[in-house]
């Protein structure tokens, strides 16, 4: 039944967006364990999807797969290109902790990527974007 199935929220991980130093033509994303303790079987899917130009958009769908990420541990996923900015980015987070699985789903939306939104983020001394 419904409420056997526990409400698992997910709230030490979060994912971090950066415009690349030497190309302003790209993002680059970073998923971050924000935990104390190792996450297992960790898998990111990307896509973007909305309008440009009045007409529909939708990227192909990356995964990544890191069998595991250590405590405060940070793992490099993607270089989001530019033109990607003006559409809706997606990315569905699941991994395995304290034997069940977790997962979470990250929307990044237009107008996001604005320098007014930028924040310090952690491990890497630049500013971004970080959801949580």
């Amino acid at each position: 039944m419904k409420k056997d199935i526990p409400d698992l929220k997910v709230e030490d991980f979060a994912l971090a967006i950066l415009p690349k130093e030497d190309d302003p033509d790209f993002w680059e994303v970073y998923a971050i364990n924000l935990k104390d303790e190792t996450i297992k079987s960790v898998l990111v899917t990307a896509t973007a999807f909305g309008e440009i130009n009045g007409e529909p958009k939708k990227s192909a769908m990356m995964r990544y797969f890191f069998e595991e990420m250590g405590p405060l541990d940070l793992q490099f996923l993607e270089h989001l290109p530019s033109d990607l900015l003006g559409l809706t980015n997606e990315y569905w987070v699941s991994y395995s902790f304290d034997d069940k699985l977790w997962d979470k789903r990250f929307l990044i939306l237009p107008g996001s990527f604005e320098p007014v939104n930028f924040i310090p983020i952690p491990f890497l001394n630049r500013e971004g974007i970080l959801k949580r």
